[in-house]
């Protein structure tokens, strides 16, 4: 049997609105006489939603303020007694049974246990209440009929405490369960309150989450987040609540007197919602996902909030520039906790698409990941993200400090190893589908590009190893396993290898004469320009052998262009003869006369540097011819490189036959020298 029935006769409960407590005869005048009017016109006034303020507010009740603090206590000024305590926390509260009981039915039930016990004074403890003592003022209001205010800041506390106090249609029509249940629906049409809500959330969340608030507020913010904001005029961020035009009118859900609402961006969201906790977001960004938002928009407010909350983001920055001491003094400190779990969480809500994240941002995830210790998963992940995407990085983002322990080389060599060895598998991959697939011509020729992405990645390496050759404590075989990795068809041109191994030669003169011979495998000296070409034939750092390579090849290149000037100055003046019958206007045969004087101009600048290469050549096998005659063990170094010089005894055979000056039989000539396995035109030299 309920407390309500063991109550006295001369005790009434109205049925709605207001409270009405009939004491006694003292308490029946001291109340207004016309009780039942100010009900109804309470009754009318319960359910008041006020849109017009930038927060959405639900005004209830009618009686004026009735309660006031004394210290730690909270007092009714009724004009009765206070026949019950209630305890929340610190803060007391001298209130009275009825009004209570009449709309909790956890009050009447704690009131009931405390007339079993027959105490003089009813004391009831609240401390788990959601919300706390700031809640139940409020719901003290709500039970004696005092104006109170609802709004987007205290609303899920509110509603949690009716839960948690069952204040229920039990126990009276329109009990505050149903009342704050009616205001959550009208805010979650509002994007600002419905923020404003979800962050009020964490106060109570166990609370919030057992009566969905929380999942309902994440499912309005991800609707108005993937709708088209040029149709639906949310009000966005802001005044976070109205969005004012340039001539002054306010709107409010798209609505206004004066003028459209401007148009906002796909990225009007980002700085709401990163104000959320790092929970709370993450349970956002799930939500999106599995309504289909685009990955581009995900990925877009995941880079908005890292930015704006991982703070470390940056810091990496100040190692770029080989601030060792600041590196040493930093790595000494234990790691941030909270942003290590931070960068592990947003590593994990990043789509996994390719391209729809920057390169630029995963590479500083990488280095903050290095900087706080991460887990392997973490760094692993973001290596192969890195790698799939590697030929759009560009050469600073890959120049990552080592922060290891040992710090046995300035820049994390290893890491760059890994993340281009997962590239070369994707691009492997990638390959074997498109010679799997049948492409139409059409999209061939459409689809060409003048660079492919394992071109770029190849000079993007030779870049890198350029920047980590002058190092000295980087090991040889770890500048020839990075840079073999990529094939050699992917680089046109082995300037860039040829100016990193140059620079790395120059910081490491202590190389033995094998170890230089190995690292110059790298290149291919066919693959140089012209301008790498004469800077290598000068280089004293490269060994013998690549130079007499260079001098060769620059010198088959040369001779080989100056044939084809010739074959086309030959061709421009048979073409010449056979058009003199036309008649050729004076503009076309002036044109066609300056174009000849290039030409010629052209042919003798190439004949010029042939010369020059034919002098050096020249010269340098005379050097070297002396150095044999000096030291009979360069003869081993000149078969090596095929130069075989003049027999003496066929030289004196056929200076006796000139001088005898008989006709001799031809003899079998001798077989040129081979360079390189090329013979030589002329018999007896030696070509450069």
């Amino acid at each position: 049997m309920s407390t309500l029935a063991r109550a006295p006769s001369n005790h009434r409960i109205p049925p709605s609105g207001g409270i009405f407590l009939n004491f006694s005869d003292q308490a029946r005048t001291a109340r207004p006489e016309n009780w039942k009017k100010k009900k109804k016109k309470k009754k009318k006034k319960h359910n008041c939603i006020d849109f017009s303020v930038a927060m959405a507010c639900m005004k209830l009740g009618s009686k004026p303020e009735v309660f006031h603090l004394d210290g730690q206590s909270w007092f009714c000024s009724t004009g009765l007694p206070s026949d019950v305590i209630v305890e929340v926390g610190e803060i007391s509260f001298h209130l009275h049974k009825f009004p209570l009981l009449s709309r909790s039915g956890l009050l009447e039930n704690l009131i009931a246990e405390s007339s079993v016990k027959e105490e003089n004074k009813c004391i009831l403890q609240l401390h788990d209440l959601p919300g706390g003592a700031k809640v139940f003022l409020v719901i003290a209001k709500f039970c004696y009929g005092v104006k109170i205010e609802l709004n987007a800041s205290n609303i899920v506390s509110v509603r949690c405490a009716a839960e948690y106090l069952q204040m229920s249609e039990d126990y009276g029509e329109g009990n505050l369960i149903i009342q704050t249940e009616t205001f959550l629906n009208e805010i979650f049409g509002n994007w600002t309150d419905s923020l404003k809500v979800l962050e009020t959330c964490e106060e109570v969340f166990s609370y919030a989450e057992d009566l969905h608030v929380v999942s309902r507020c994440l499912n309005s913010l991800a609707m108005k987040a993937c709708a088209d904001p040029s149709l639906f005029s949310w009000p966005v961020s802001g005044g976070r609540s109205a969005v004012q035009s340039p001539e002054g009118g306010v709107f409010w859900n798209g609505i206004g007197t004066t003028a459209k609402p401007q148009s906002v961006g796909d990225d009007w969201w980002y700085e709401d919602v990163s104000l959320l906790s790092l929970p709370l977001y993450k349970r956002l960004i799930l939500v999106l996902e599995s309504r289909g938002l685009k990955p581009e928009k995900i990925s877009g407010s995941l880079i908005h909030y890292t930015k704006k909350h991982l703070y470390l983001l940056g810091r990496e920055s100040s190692f770029e520039n080989g601030d060792r001491a600041t590196l040493g003094s930093t790595m000494s400190s234990p790691p941030n906790k909270e942003q290590r779990n931070l960068l592990e969480q947003i590593v994990e809500l990043l789509p996994d698409r390719k391209g729809v994240t920057p390169t630029n941002f995963l590479l500083r995830l990488l280095r903050t990941s290095i900087f706080l210790h991460a887990g392997h998963t973490c760094r692993e992940n973001l290596e192969k993200r890195v790698g799939a995407q590697l030929d759009q990085a560009v050469l600073e983002d890959l120049l990552i400090p080592s922060m290891g322990y040992s710090m046995e080389t300035l820049y994390d060599v290893d890491c760059v190893q890994r993340i281009l060895d997962h590239f070369m598998i994707v691009d492997r991959d990638m390959s074997d589908c498109t010679l799997t697939s049948v492409v139409d011509e059409g999209q061939l020729i459409g689809g060409s590009h003048s660079l492919t992405p394992i071109t770029m990645v190849a000079n993007l390496m030779d870049g890198f190893l350029a920047e980590v050759a002058p190092d000295p404590n980087l090991k040889l075989p770890k500048f020839q396993s990075l840079a073999a990795v990529i094939p050699e068809f992917a680089r046109p041109l082995d300037d860039g290898m040829y100016r990193a191994i140059d620079v790395y030669l120059k910081a490491h003169p202590w190389l033995t004469d094998s170890e230089r011979e190995q690292i110059c495998r790298l290149m291919n000296c066919q693959k140089l320009s012209l301008e790498a070409s004469t800077h290598a034939a000068q280089n004293e750092r490269l060994p013998l052998r690549v130079i007499v390579q260079v001098l060769f090849f620059e010198q088959l290149r040369l001779r080989t262009s100056v044939a084809g000037w010739f074959f086309v100055s030959d061709n421009l003046e048979n073409l010449q003869n056979h058009s003199g019958n036309l008649a050729l206007t004076r503009t076309e045969l002036s044109h066609q006369a300056g174009t000849r004087q290039n030409q010629v101009v052209a042919v003798d600048n190439v004949r010029e540097r042939v010369s020059e290469l034919e002098k050096e050549g020249l010269s340098m096998k005379e050097e070297l011819e002396k150095m044999v005659k000096t030291k009979g063990s360069w003869n081993m170094i000149f078969r090596r490189f095929g130069f075989r010089p003049k027999s003496k005894s066929c030289d004196a055979k056929v200076t006796k036959n000139c001088n005898n000056g008989k006709e001799q039989p031809s003899a079998a000539p001798a077989p040129a020298p081979v360079v390189n396995g090329s013979k030589n035109p002329k018999n007896g030299e030696v070509e450069a």
